[in-house]
């Protein structure tokens, strides 16, 4: 069953539902109230009747008495015991419709006790009550037709942004492009905002489809120079290795360099894909000082430069230690290798955030370069800097290891003097 015909249909029915219900609780609302109204006017006559019989005496009319508290189409009965003592009714035989009875004792002329029986009709009541009926019924089965064409029009409304962004889905599967729909620019419900909903998630697939796209031509592009170095002496070294020791060891330098760089890239595009899920973070206080003393001890050890620590303030920071140090060993490691000088570690503090400064004394990185450097592949300078190694990758794995520990990144550099990379961690309660 189709979605429209399922909205004409619960929608319609619900309604009926309603208004049947509505009508059957005014049509026995009515009834009540009806049969109670009759109920209590035939009480009412029936006290007023025995208080007169207090004041009757022999020569007193009976029948014109009992005939002045008789209902309207009813009768009043003077009962002795079970024995009918008299009674006098408005026709010569009570219908043999629906009616009441109430029944009360009284003090009879004689003084014995007699019980008095009042007996009202209903037959006026339960026309009124038929003509109500059939009032409802009527009323019920004319407002179907508003409802019914209530829920085409609620059904459309419903439908019609719906079936826009079902054939723009179709659309974009059968041409392959990211198809977006046609919304006002302020204002909607909650199908517009549906459909703006629609469009965002498809400039975000776009926008991942081009990274995507420029990440594998990029790092086809990557891996293919050191496999054609490698094959190219790899030739060389099979023409003239054998005769020339010199062609040897060149060759084999060249192939074991080029494997080298080659190896660091893939386990930096492996790491750059496990980035991009989410890690498995435990976030503990750590001694600053002594932690930042670690990081530079094992770095000075591992490339023989001088990695300068200075804590100002802050003694304790709030952290995942193992992915932390890989962060700080990433910004260490570009540092060094754009800077022959010494690098400083410079720890500060906020009213919400440490803050710890790499600096180095390097060549520096042009102002319209820096928005770029946390991209994939992105090189500062036109040959891709390939005499320090770098693959382009490192600062965007750093990027993506501090969008998971809630660090926020800040690059400031100045041509000829140098440049800084500020982490601020948020303090403990701050994340």
């Amino acid at each position: 069953m189709r979605l429209k015909t399922k909205i004409h249909l619960l929608t319609t029915l619900l309604m009926l539902v309603i208004l049947v219900a509505t009508n059957s609780g005014i049509y026995l609302l009515y009834e009540k109230s009806a049969y109670d109204t009759e109920y209590h006017q035939l009480q009412t006559r029936a006290n007023d009747l025995s208080s007169t019989f207090s004041q009757l005496n022999a020569q007193t009319n009976l029948q014109q008495v009992l005939r002045a508290y008789m209902p309207t189409d009813g009768a009043v009965y003077i009962y002795d015991g079970e024995r009918l003592k008299t009674k006098v009714q408005a026709t010569l035989e009570m219908p043999e419709g629906p009616s009441i009875t109430y029944t009360m004792p009284a003090i009879w002329i004689d003084g014995t006790v007699v019980d008095i029986t009042l007996q009202q009709s209903m037959e006026e009541v339960e026309r009124t009550l038929s003509l109500l009926k059939v009032i409802l019924i009527i009323v019920s089965v004319i407002a179907t037709i508003p409802i019914f064409l209530a829920s085409l029009v609620l059904g459309r409304l419903i439908l019609l942004p719906l079936e826009r962004l079902n054939e723009t889905m179709r659309k974009s599967a059968s041409t392959g492009k990211y198809e977006k729909m046609d919304i006002p620019a302020k204002g909607g419900d909650e199908l517009t905002n549906i459909n703006r909903t629609f469009n965002m998630m498809m400039e975000k697939l776009e926008q991942h489809y081009r990274k995507q796209e420029e990440f594998v031509s990029n790092a086809s592009h990557e891996l293919k120079t050191p496999i054609t170095v490698i094959e190219s002496y790899a030739k060389l070294l099979l023409r003239r290795g054998f005769d020339n020791r010199e062609v040897a060891q060149e060759s084999l330098l060249a192939i074991a360099n080029e494997s080298s760089r080659m190896h660091e890239m893939v386990l930096q595009l492996l790491e750059l894909a496990k980035n991009n899920e989410h890690l498995d973070i435990h976030f503990e206080q750590l001694e600053l000082t002594p932690f930042l003393n670690k990081v530079a001890s094992q770095m000075q050890h591992a490339y023989h430069r001088a990695f300068i620590v200075d804590v100002k303030k802050p003694s304790f920071v709030y952290s995942d230690e193992k992915i932390l140090k890989q962060l700080l060993f990433i910004l260490l490691d570009n540092a060094r290798k754009y800077s022959e000088e010494e690098v400083h570690i410079l720890a500060t503090e906020t009213a919400n955030h440490v803050c710890i400064t790499i600096q180095d004394f390097g060549i520096g990185i042009p102002a319209e370069h820096i928005p770029h450097l946390f991209e994939r592949f992105y090189r500062v300078t036109g040959d891709r800097n390939r005499k320090t190694g770098g693959s382009g990758l490192g600062l965007a794995i750093a990027h993506g290891l501090a969008e998971q520990l809630g660090i926020m990144m800040d690059v400031k550099s100045t041509i000829g003097e140098g440049s800084s990379f500020t982490l601020c961690i948020p303090k403990e309660g701050q994340q």
